[in-house]
């Protein structure tokens, strides 16, 4: 699986930044990349912080060892952390980790995060996730708005949308799997974050929660 690995390095200067990352696409770095692994490292920046992304562990360390020799070159200091995304927490962690090794262990790391996705949206006043039905036409949109009323799932009907907000992931694609089976054929279904939780100002929520269905 490519884009397991993540390197960030923060160079506390956002000019610094960017200068790191013109280096890293410079055509003879990219090369020496590419000599020794079949994938390349994609590189981003966010502010004063680099992150290269990279398919195995032994590519982001190759990485890690150009970008230090860029730093001591220009006199730069920076703090460099490797990480590796865990598949069932969903997140980055510290890749000398183990990953669960028994589907006990799976299971009750998947309770864990389920559990912390919905403190998040209980912290934040608003649903981390949403289901979002694109339906054909406003009147299919209202009726399964409708529907869902009075099943006792709260939601958002805009025109041909209709919008359930969920405190966490696996609540959200349950409906999601459930709702497919029963709308129109044609009809989209997509799990994914809650928008207000891209907005800077979280304003009160016009989404009403749903959580625990997974019992």
């Amino acid at each position: 699986m490519n884009d397991d690995w993540r390197l960030r390095v923060d160079l506390h200067e956002h000019s610094f930044a960017h200068q790191l990352s013109e280096a890293l696409d410079a055509v003879e770095i990219e090369h020496r990349l590419e000599r020794s692994f079949h994938d390349r490292v994609v590189v981003s920046v966010d502010g004063s912080e680099v992150f290269c992304y990279a398919g195995t562990r032994a590519q982001a360390e190759a990485a890690e060892a150009l970008i230090r020799q860029l730093l001591a070159d220009r006199g730069w200091e920076a703090d460099i952390d490797l990480a590796h995304w865990h598949p069932v927490a969903e997140q980055w962690e510290n890749p000398d980790e183990p990953l669960p090794d028994s589907e006990a262990d799976a299971a009750g790391e998947r309770a864990e995060r389920i559990a912390a996705e919905r403190a998040e949206s209980a912290d934040q006043g608003y649903p981390e996730f949403e289901v979002r039905i694109q339906c054909g036409s406003r009147a299919q949109a209202g009726g399964l708005s409708d529907k869902l009323e009075q099943e006792g799932i709260p939601n958002v009907h805009r025109w041909s949308y209709v919008l359930v907000g969920a405190t966490d992931e696996q609540s959200a694609q349950q409906l999601a799997e459930r709702l497919r089976t029963e709308v129109p054929t044609g009809t989209e279904v997509t799990v994914g974050l809650n928008q207000l939780a891209i907005w800077e100002n979280r304003p009160a929520s016009p989404f009403a929660v749903l959580g625990g269905l997974a019992g």
